[in-house]
């Protein structure tokens, strides 16, 4: 099977996704699937750019709908982080609805002789197409080393499953395709209550105690069910209940450790792939003791992690200055 693919930025090499890029490129071969990858593709954009500048932003991801058009390759792209494939998908919704913005898009694309009819590209999350496409039978074909004995919490985050932009992937409010997939890889999946709630986002930029607390609860509510690993499709979701994990302790003075993984990664281990080759060993919360239960060799990271740079004080971000009537 072959389809586009939109990587996103955060896979580049050195990207904060890139083991889950590793992954998905293990994964992909044996399950017959094959990328194209879009030429000359830009920034999605992320979530915010949306509300600065509404025509620009659309501008900016529907370029992104043309360069496919232009890709020798499918007209189904897959794009793996779920950001992407929110905003390409409502790029897509809005050209569709709203001809003005349509038009005003096209006009800005045509500086680069480019142009995109809505609804020629049909956008797709990386989880629809492996249990949709390729089945939960040919999954269990290849798997070779079963991840029995782990108990896992399958945390699909909330931009894939709502809004609806392109048709239902599953339900948004309890979704359980991951669910399936996890138990057709031999892992013990947990009822996990919190699966489809938000991880934040960039709230940790915005506000540390509301951010921490709504990775507390994800965290907290994998740790009560215990699971060994939280397991996630989207490299936000991963970054924030990862990176921000130690911070969160410290802020709220509480003692949890749960690793978080992607899905491919679990993936590729029941394939018989190392933990080296789908970049397990990177992640900030060590996943060692965890993977050990199913005898996964966890290599030692190269070096020792470079220590944060202490964050400015807020009063030091740059902010637009008032005109001094509305200071005043």
């Amino acid at each position: 099977m072959k389809y586009s693919y939109f990587p996103g930025c955060s896979f580049e090499h050195g990207g904060l996704a890139y083991p889950f890029q590793q992954s998905i490129a293990a994964i992909l071969p044996p399950l017959d699937i094959e990328l194209v990858e879009i030429e000359d593709w830009n920034c999605c954009g992320a979530t915010e750019y949306i509300s600065l500048n509404r025509m620009a932003a659309y501008a900016l991801i529907a370029r992104n709908l043309a360069q496919a058009v232009k890709t020798d390759g499918p007209k189904q792209m897959i794009a793996p982080c779920s950001a992407c494939y929110l905003n390409l998908n409502k790029c897509d919704h809005y050209l569709a609805e709203d001809e003005r913005l349509a038009a005003k898009v096209n006009v800005a694309l045509a500086e680069a002789g480019l142009s995109y009819q809505p609804g020629t590209i049909k956008v797709r999350h990386l989880l629809d197409v492996v249990v949709n496409d390729i089945g939960c039978a040919a999954i269990a074909a290849k798997v070779t080393k079963p991840l029995k004995g782990l108990r896992v919490a399958p945390y699909y985050g909330c931009l894939i499953g709502r809004p609806r932009f392109n048709g239902k992937i599953d339900e948004p409010e309890y979704p359980v395709t991951l669910d399936k997939l996890l138990k057709v890889l031999g892992a013990e999946v947990v009822d996990y209550p919190m699966k489809a709630h938000c991880c934040g986002g960039h709230m940790t930029q915005i506000s540390e105690g509301v951010a921490f607390d709504m990775i507390h609860r994800l965290v907290k509510g994998a740790a009560d069910y215990h699971a060994d690993l939280i397991v996630t499709v989207c490299p936000m979701c991963q970054l924030n209940l990862d990176a921000f994990q130690g911070a969160m302790n410290r802020y709220l003075k509480t003692d949890l450790h749960v690793p978080v993984l992607y899905y491919t990664q679990m993936m590729g281990l029941a394939f018989g792939f190392d933990a080296a080759t789908l970049g397990i060993g990177s992640e900030l919360v060590d996943a060692r003791q965890a993977l050990a239960r199913i005898g996964v060799e966890v290599p030692p990271p190269a070096e020792e992690t470079p220590k944060h740079k202490p964050r400015p004080p807020k009063e030091a971000l740059p902010m637009p200055r008032m005109p001094e009537k509305e200071a005043a």
